[in-house]
């Protein structure tokens, strides 16, 4: 008796360790978006756009506004 109660104390200390590390990781980690954000300044947000008209200099004709 004394015997699986020592493996089942080591495993729910092995157990309690692997959730504080997962935990741990989940609390520090910054999201891959957040960190491009950070780092791209508005020009390469301008350039990055689908929309041709944001940057006209690549010689994209806009379509005009109707009204």
């Amino acid at each position: 008796m004394k015997h699986e109660t020592l493996m089942l104390h080591g495993l729910f200390a092995a157990c309690l360790l692997v959730c504080a590390l997962v935990v741990g990781s989940m609390l520090t980690t910054v999201p891959l978006s957040a960190q491009f954000a950070a780092k791209a300044g508005a020009t390469h947000a301008l350039v990055a756009s689908t929309n041709a008209c944001v940057a006209p200099g690549h010689g994209a004709t806009c379509p005009l506004p109707r009204g």
